[in-house]
């Protein structure tokens, strides 16, 4: 069963992914989001529905209303859920998606080499336990 509330999928072994996640997390005092990464049974179910490969992960997901985002429009769309004034990086939304996405998939082709990868998937803390999906 695929998740009903708003859901950021993500890499787990990428540290950048991670640190995308924690900063989510710093800023989004409603919790309005839950977390899954691509690798757990709920991230390959996303996946599998949707048609996207199930081994290669380029992207950071955003399933929201039943609709699934992708590279640069996820990323914006979480944005916009943020407190601290993040939410004006959304206005970037304007800038068609075939000019936005090819910057996103730089940084994805490079995240390894830049930022490293651990060799599991994160642990939440017990505090955190409850957004995350397994």
């Amino acid at each position: 069963m695929l998740p009903t509330s708003p859901t950021i999928l993500f890499d787990g072994v990428c540290n950048l992914c991670n640190g995308f996640v924690q900063f989510v997390i710093n800023n989004d005092p409603e919790s309005y989001f839950r977390f899954a990464s691509l690798q757990s049974e709920v991230g390959q179910q996303v996946l599998k529905t949707h048609g996207l490969p199930t081994e290669q992960f380029k992207s950071v997901l955003l399933l929201e209303n039943g609709q699934l985002y992708t590279r640069s429009s996820a990323a914006l769309r979480i944005v916009r859920r943020l407190s601290g004034g993040w939410s004006w990086l959304y206005a970037l939304v304007i800038v068609p998606k075939f000019l936005r996405d090819p910057l996103y998939d730089w940084v994805s082709r490079n995240r390894y080499r830049w930022f490293g990868q651990q060799e599991s998937c994160m642990l939440p803390t017990p505090a955190l336990r409850a957004r995350f999906l397994s």
